[in-house]
């Protein structure tokens, strides 16, 4: 069973050169960033960031899907 967890960007207003509005981005665990309400992302640089989870809405990714971007 595969545990990650995908979401979809949602707010672009902090983050313009950072993420892409309407993206799926996968979350990397961090239970840090749990506690303060913030989700890490891999952004458009390449490195990995924390970024408010409000700006995110979680997906359920079909095993098709699933299968293709893991």
């Amino acid at each position: 069973m595969n545990h990650t967890k995908f979401v979809i960007f949602i707010e672009n207003l902090d983050y313009p050169a950072s993420l892409e509005k309407r993206k799926i981005y996968e979350v990397l665990p961090d239970s840090e960033a749990d506690k303060i309400k913030q989700i890490r992302v891999v952004d458009e640089s390449g490195e990995d960031y924390l970024f408010p989870a409000e700006y995110f809405v979680e997906v359920n990714l079909s095993e098709d899907s699933l299968a293709a971007v893991v």
